[in-house]
């Protein structure tokens, strides 16, 4: 079975995609390496505990689908867009509701807290056009590049986060719903959001390459 461990990684990790976004609007993906040519990725329209390892879809960067029993997600241009920057090993999609509350506004997300920098300086928002469709994909790409981003909302729609691993991918996912979510509950009680200056956020990614064991 090709991308076994990826496709295995999918399976395992299903769980926590669910508690993230409602029935089964999300996706998630995982690479070949960080730098190979294929993808393991959710089936579509399928409940997030009803899979195993030999259903998982693997797809190629090039859209193609190679293995797997079950039809990949319908977000694969998305997906395999991204891929195709080679710094990018995995991708968790979701219709989180704090993200989504700030999609549908089109809304970015500024640095009101250091964690932002988990996924850059600001959450930008891509441009709406049609789920499934490469123009999406093409509008995600361009508004993560332009932020310097591994994340973006998109309008009417809801989030993606890019990373080197899914660990680190479903991580940032929850540090982004958790800003969004505080961000808003700020704006709620009548307050208006403080953000940190570029030499504060600059400040915070130096300390965080040396942080952790």
């Amino acid at each position: 079975m090709i991308l076994e461990d990826e496709r295995r990684a999918v399976v395992d990790r299903a769980a926590e995609l669910a508690a993230l976004t409602p029935g089964r609007t999300g996706n998630l993906s995982v690479r070949d390496g960080t730098d190979g040519d294929a993808f393991a990725i959710t089936p579509t329209g399928v409940p997030y505990d009803a899979f195993d390892a030999a259903d998982v879809p693997v797809v190629g960067v090039d859209g193609e689908r190679r293995d797997g029993r079950m039809a990949p997600s319908s977000e694969v241009p998305m997906h395999s867009a991204i891929y195709r920057r080679e710094d990018v090993g995995a991708i968790v999609h979701t219709h989180s509701p704090w993200s989504t509350a700030l999609a549908v506004a089109h809304e970015p997300l500024p640095p009101i807290h250091y964690m932002i920098v988990a996924v850059g300086k600001r959450v930008p928002v891509a441009e709406y056009a049609p789920y499934g469709t490469d123009e999406l994909a093409a509008n995600i790409v361009t508004a993560m590049a332009e932020a310097d981003a591994t994340a973006s909302f998109i309008e009417n729609h809801g989030l993606v986060v890019t990373a080197r691993d899914l660990d680190t991918a479903l991580e940032n996912t929850v540090h982004v719903e958790s800003l969004a979510r505080l961000y808003l509950e700020t704006r709620a009680a009548g307050l208006e959001p403080e953000t940190l200056s570029d030499d504060e956020l600059e400040t915070v990614i130096e300390q965080f390459e040396s942080y952790g064991q």
